[in-house]
């Protein structure tokens, strides 16, 4: 952990200087109860990514509490594509954020979910290759697995041809993943959203325009609007503002 990227609370009870990581582990605390959170990072126009990947919208600050978020859940959710796409790596964290872990009674490391229709996986990837906790997958009865798959996964199936999200989430809460962090990509926010399965939204925004051509931070079919209360405002020295929408 780390407090070298400086960060100041605006809102409410605003900050005098920058907070230390207590401050903001309390300002991101751990549910009481099953609760899905999002993070993302986005520029002023909405752009999801920057040159094609979101690593070039975030800056130092935004990697703090993307850190410090993973330290907190139990489980990392992320779809098939944007584990390609953005060439994840094994969920790991450095020795000071496991320890906090095991101090809060937790594993030392979170368990990777990953969500695919197709099981277009490698199962070499390195997210999977080199986990420190056997991942799961979460896919439907119809989808075939590559060979090595199961190897290296738990494959969870929920729906006959596409994933059920509301089972497949109250499977990883029976198995004790009760706090989950969905990193993206767009269309798994969009059908989480539409399953109204969204507790939390925890959105960075980066002081830069991306202009015309990025996708946008969700996707896919409509559906009904959800309220999400605003619950705080960061800021970094950058310029970066942290939110953190939440139903409670």
């Amino acid at each position: 952990m780390s407090d070298s990227a400086p960060i100041s609370v605006l809102w409410p009870d605003p900050s005098p200087g920058p907070v230390d990581d207590d401050t903001l582990i309390a300002r991101y605390a751990r549910a009481d109860r099953p609760h899905l959170r999002m993070n993302f990072v986005t520029s002023v126009d909405g752009a999801v990514s920057l040159d094609g990947y979101s690593a070039g919208l975030s800056g130092a600050s935004d990697k703090r509490v993307f850190g410090l978020l993973r330290m907190l859940c139990d489980a990392l959710l992320v779809a098939a594509g944007t584990l390609r796409h953005e060439r994840y790596r094994a969920i790991r964290l450095d020795e000071r954020r496991r320890a906090w872990r095991r101090a809060h009674g937790l594993t030392e490391y979170p368990t990777l979910v990953v969500v695919s229709g197709s099981l277009n996986l490698d199962p070499a990837q390195a997210a999977f290759a080199d986990a420190p906790v056997r991942p799961v997958v979460l896919t439907h009865r119809n989808a075939a697995a590559p060979p090595g798959l199961t190897d290296v996964a738990d494959l969870v199936r929920h729906g006959d041809d596409r994933v059920d999200l509301v089972a497949g989430l109250a499977e990883l809460h029976r198995r004790g993943l009760g706090q989950l962090l969905c990193e993206g990509g767009p269309h798994l926010f969009g059908a989480l959203t539409a399953a109204d399965l969204v507790d939390e939204v925890c959105l960075s925004i980066a002081p830069l325009a991306a202009g015309a051509g990025p996708g946008r931070i969700t996707a896919g079919a409509p559906s009904p609007a959800r309220s999400l209360p605003l619950r705080h405002v960061l800021r970094a020295d950058d310029g970066t503002l942290l939110l953190r929408h939440a139903r409670h």
